[in-house]
C-alpha cells in the first residue's frame, strides 16, 4: 500500500536513514496524496503499461505507479537514496531500481527488454535545474514514448504550452509542441513539498504526436532556425538569422526567404507559428542546397 504521500511517514523514513537533502540534485519530495493521484490519473497508467520514473526520491510516487502499472523502471542518480528505495519498494515485485544519470541510460534498451519495444510512459517529479535537457533528450533521441507526465517549475510549464506573440513563447514552446501536445494538469504550491521550494510547480502532460503536426524536410535545420530566431529576442527575425553563425546565407538571401514565407521582412521570431517556422526552414533549406 502506498503510504509515503503522508508527511508523517515521509519524515519517519528520512529520519530512519538519517537522509540529508542534496541541493545539487534539486531534491523536493512530494507530500500531497491528492497531487499524486492527479499525476497517476493524468498519465493514464494502466496494468498494461511500462512506466519510466525519473528521480523517484524515496519512492513516494513510485509506490503509486507500482500499484497501477505492469512494470516500473525507477532511475535515481543519488546513491544515498538506493537503500531507502529498496526498503520503501520492497513490497512490489514489478519495479526495477537503476542508480544512474537518466541522460546516460539506454531507454531504448529498457523499452525492448520490458515492453517489447512498444511506447512507454514517462512520469517524473523533475529537478528544476535539468528539466529541459531531460525532456528534450527524451524527444530528440526518438525513444518510443507515448506520453510524458511531469512536475516542473510553473514558469517552465507556461513556456511549454505558450503560443505565438506571448511573453512565454520561445524555442522550448516550439520544440515541445513539435513533438507533443502539452496540457496543464494542476498547479502545485510549495507547501506540497518537503523541503518547500521557493517557486510554484505545475504538473504538465505531454502526449506524443503519432504523426508530425508540420511538414519539415530537415528537422535539425528547423531547430537551428528557431534557436537563431530567439537568440536575440528583441531583434527582428532577419537580424537574428543573419547574426547566428550556423546559417550560411547572405543577408539578402535571408530577407528573400522571409518574403517568400509571406510575412513582413521586419517581423520578429516570436510572431511565427510552428508551421511558419517549418515552412521557413524548408525555404532556407532549398537555398542552402544551391
Amino acid at each position: 500500500m502506498a503510504v509515503l504521500g503522508n508527511p508523517k511517514n515521509t519524515i519517519e523514513i528520512l529520519q530512519k536513514y538519517n537522509f540529508n537533502f542534496q541541493k545539487k540534485f534539486g531534491q523536493n519530495f512530494l507530500i500531497n496524496t491528492g497531487v499524486l493521484e492527479d499525476i497517476i490519473d493524468a498519465a493514464e497508467v494502466t496494468d498494461e503499461d511500462m512506466v519510466l520514473e525519473i528521480g523517484p526520491g524515496i519512492g513516494t510516487m513510485t509506490q503509486y505507479l507500482c500499484e497501477n502499472a505492469r512494470q516500473v523502471i525507477a532511475v535515481e542518480i543519488d546513491t544515498n537514496l538506493i537503500p531507502i528505495l529498496k526498503d520503501t519498494l520492497s513490497a512490489y515485485d514489478n519495479v526495477r531500481i537503476i542508480n544512474d544519470d537518466i541522460l546516460k541510460v539506454d531507454i531504448n534498451e529498457l523499452a525492448r527488454e520490458y515492453n517489447n519495444g512498444r511506447p512507454i510512459k514517462v512520469v517524473a517529479n523533475l529537478p528544476y535545474y535539468i528539466t529541459t535537457p531531460i525532456i528534450m533528450g527524451l524527444f530528440e533521441s526518438h525513444v518510443p514514448i507515448e506520453s510524458i507526465t511531469v512536475m516542473v517549475q510553473k514558469e517552465v510549464a507556461d513556456r511549454m504550452q505558450a503560443g505565438p506573440g506571448t511573453k512565454d513563447y520561445g524555442a522550448l514552446s516550439l520544440a515541445v509542441q513539435y513533438y507533443s501536445k502539452p496540457q496543464i494538469v494542476v498547479n502545485v504550491p510549495p507547501s506540497c513539498f518537503m523541503p518547500q521550494p521557493k517557486v510554484g510547480s505545475t504538473v504538465i502532460s505531454l502526449r506524443r504526436h503519432q504523426q508530425p503536426v508540420v511538414q519539415v524536410e530537415d528537422e535539425k535545420l528547423m531547430f537551428k532556425v528557431i534557436r537563431a530566431s530567439f537568440n536575440q529576442r528583441r531583434k527582428t527575425l532577419a537580424n537574428g538569422l543573419n547574426n547566428y553563425g550556423g546559417i550560411n546565407l547572405t543577408k539578402e538571401q535571408i530577407q528573400q526567404s522571409i518574403e517568400e514565407l509571406g510575412v513582413p521582412v521586419n517581423i520578429r521570431g516570436e510572431a511565427l507559428s510552428l508551421e511558419q517556422f517549418a515552412c521557413l526552414s524548408n525555404i532556407i533549406g532549398k537555398k542552402l542546397v544551391k
